[in-house]
């Protein structure tokens, strides 16, 4: 993405400059009013694409983090200094029991999704997390948070998919995140709150290059829900901070979901040929975001794709 800076010059780099200053001023303030109490939080995931950028945001904005990892040494040289570590397994239930002790929330990312057979993805997705859930219960934490996907909903033809919608999905990583779902909703004593995310992208994170070849078959005109790293970080922030939400499910998503040929451009990369339009239809599902911007008063930071590559936000800043 260096050549969008490269191909203007003069008063629109500077425009684009005081863009990207302003983002940051916004990011800094509105996480100052969100984050009058530190907690202490108990991350999963910390080492993935997602889970590792909200860690370091999290600590980043005065939280004590403990991080479950199954290798200290190498998480931090990953993630720094900033956060603890406790040694574990989501298939290991007595690891569990140190990881969550003292932490007034959860924070769980942790997912097996490429390359997962659906044995795995239910032995990591579904009964991890239940593991984890019935270790944050008997320690007494206050809230758990759970990142699904937006994939929950499956193929509907490419129509907003809210909250309360039908769920269908057909392959195993949305089916076993959506029996974690229901195994969370029905579990009682754990103030559960899940976050349906779309295709997170941005700060840094190779997702989009890495995503070309899986969909370079899809058609060029399909859409798809997207959200920034920086605004799934937001949506958790306001989740953990709701005293009591309305709701136990939310999507979070940007406010405008582009073709995938945009997408593909973003990364210079050409769009994609439609030679695989009935795999694509798995992905055709569009997040409703209308309940977590009413409710919570969710507001992405990068509305567009555009928005991101204008403020030169989706490659590390």
């Amino acid at each position: 993405m260096g050549n969008v800076d490269g191909l203007v010059h003069g008063t629109i780099v500077d425009r684009h400059e005081r863009l990207r200053k302003r983002v940051r001023f916004l990011q800094s303030r509105r996480v100052r009013t969100l984050y009058i109490v530190a907690m202490k939080i108990l991350i999963t995931g910390a080492t993935g694409k997602v889970g590792s950028r909200l860690a370091r945001r999290l600590a980043g904005q005065g939280h004590h983090v403990k991080a479950l990892v199954r290798d200290s040494a190498r998480s931090a040289a990953l993630l720094g200094n900033q956060i603890e570590f406790v040694e574990g397994d989501l298939l290991s239930p007595d690891s569990l029991i140190l990881a969550v002790q003292g932490a007034a929330a959860v924070v769980h990312c942790a997912a097996f999704f490429r390359g997962a057979t659906p044995e795995q993805a239910y032995a990591v997705n579904e009964r991890g997390t239940q593991h984890l859930a019935s270790a944050a219960r008997y320690a007494g934490v206050e809230r758990f948070i759970f990142l699904s996907t937006g994939l929950t909903y499956g193929p509907n033809g490419g129509r907003l998919a809210d909250e309360d919608d039908a769920c269908d999905p057909v392959d195993a990583y949305p089916l076993s995140k959506l029996a974690a779902e229901k195994m969370l909703l029905g579990m009682d004593g754990v103030d559960v709150r899940i976050l349906r995310l779309p295709f997170v992208y941005g700060d840094g994170d190779p997702h989009i290059e890495e995503a070309i070849q899986f969909m370079r078959g899809f058609p060029p005109g399909q859409r798809m829900s997207i959200g920034h790293h920086v605004d799934i970080a937001q949506a958790v922030s306001l989740l953990l901070n709701a005293a009591s939400p309305s709701h136990r499910i939310y999507n979070v998503v940007d406010d405008e979901a582009p073709e995938l040929a945009a997408l593909f451009a973003a990364v210079g990369e050409p769009p994609p040929d439609g030679t695989s339009a009935e795999r694509a239809l798995a992905f055709s599902a569009l997040l409703d975001g209308r309940r977590i911007r009413e409710d919570l008063k969710f507001k992405p930071i990068f509305p567009r794709l555009e928005d991101a590559i204008k403020a030169n936000a989706l490659g590390r800043a």
